[in-house]
């Protein structure tokens, strides 16, 4: 973990947290969809999971999704990057002050906070990404030490720096007492598959994670385009489509497909053409495009999954679901039936990494990004001056 910034109270601050102490920390997630902010409290030693909080979601207003879409698509300068970046956390820093103003318990219980931000661009194959989101200054605003900068260190060990969640996965999965091997699906803009195995010592890894393809970016785009509206409310226009079987098989024909996991994706990996179908049809076409690559994904696992499970904004889309368990055989099911909420997962999952950053533990395996070894990482900032305080 890297560091920046000072305080005279840094020690204690963080104490507590090295000495492997459960303490609430926040996590913060502005995913591919874009769709908001999810901001969520979790106590943890960065190994088990002693309790998880409540969370909430800022919804992005409409205005600030297209300036950050844009920004996304490289359609903007720097100064406007710069003033999107600010906009960016200040939002992050709305959404965690709503979220401790309803927690009963203690702020100042609040060790510190995991700061993603936003995903610009991922290029593992450069190994290269770039996250916006300024961790000095929520750490200013917060008066909170604030980890960022989670996937930096994973790349420059060989690793694809995606997905980042898998450990948190392994870890509720092990707090929930859950069979295996059980696979995780997270349905974001990008879709991404944590499998957990056994864990006998002769038997096969105990996790492996990569992303299966797309999620609902696609999808999203298609809706808001062909509808205005901002994704498939409850698969609407996918159950009333039909699935165009050729624009299916050139889409499965990319080589990222038969790639070896780990493997990840940016939001704009596929440039997907689809003139000439209707807004059902085109619906229809990509939610049976990102269930067919969830199916190629499970060519990769080890032994079949028992149970699936699945998070993320998708999990929302019953059509989505369905066609996903069509496509693996399997009935796959929302987290919340294991009693997990999953709007709040990754969120959750950047408050156990910053926890873990803090104790120096790994935030990634070989299994999980490809990294050479087991690598920790992680940006501290700690804030200065005066702030207002979560």
């Amino acid at each position: 973990m890297n560091g920046e910034g000072g305080s005279p109270g840094a020690e204690i601050v963080l104490s507590g947290i090295t000495t492997g102490t459960p303490v609430w920390a926040v996590g913060t997630m502005s995913g591919t969809s874009m769709d908001g902010v999810d901001v969520a409290l979790v106590r943890t030693d960065g190994e088990t999971i002693a309790e998880v909080g409540p969370a909430l979601t800022l919804a992005y207003d409409d205005s600030f999704r297209a300036r950050l879409f844009a920004v996304v698509k490289g359609e903007a300068d720097a100064e406007v990057i710069a003033a999107v970046e600010r906009q960016l956390t200040e939002r992050h820093w709305t959404a965690i002050g709503s979220l401790v103003r309803r927690w009963p318990g203690d702020p100042r219980a609040i060790r510190v906070i995991g700061f993603h931000g936003h995903t610009l661009w991922h290029r593992p194959a450069e190994h290269r990404t770039r996250q916006i989101g300024d961790g000095r200054l929520l750490a200013r605003l917060a008066a909170a030490p604030v980890v960022s900068d989670f996937r930096s260190s994973d790349m420059a060990a060989g690793g694809e720096g995606a997905p980042l969640a898998s450990l948190y996965h392994l870890a509720r999965a092990a707090a929930s007492g859950l069979e295996r091997p059980l696979a995780v699906l997270n349905i974001g803009g990008v879709a991404n598959v944590t499998w957990i195995g056994t864990t006998a010592s002769d038997g096969p890894p105990r996790i492996l994670a990569f992303d299966t393809g797309p999620g609902g970016a696609l999808l999203d785009d298609w809706a808001l385009a062909h509808t205005g509206r901002p994704c498939d409310v409850d698969g609407g226009l996918a159950a009333s489509g039909k699935v165009d079987s050729v624009v299916l098989a050139r889409l499965m024909a990319r080589p990222y497909f038969e790639r070896v996991p780990p493997k990840s994706l940016d939001r704009l990996a596929f440039d997907v053409s689809l003139s000439g179908l209707s807004a059902q049809d085109g619906a229809a076409t990509l939610t049976a495009f990102t269930a067919a690559a969830v199916a190629r994904g499970t060519a990769f696992f080890p032994v079949p999954a028992r149970r699936w499970l699945a998070t993320g904004g998708g999990r929302h889309n019953p059509v989505l679901l369905a066609r996903i368990g069509e496509a693996v055989g399997a009935v796959i099911e929302p987290v919340e039936a294991v009693g997990w909420n999953g709007d709040a997962i990754e969120a959750e999952a950047f408050a156990y990494l910053a926890v873990r950053s803090l104790r120096a533990l790994p935030l990634s395996l070989p299994e999980t990004t490809g990294a050479r070894t087991a690598v920790t990482g992680g940006r501290l900032h700690m804030p200065t001056g005066v702030g207002r305080r979560i």
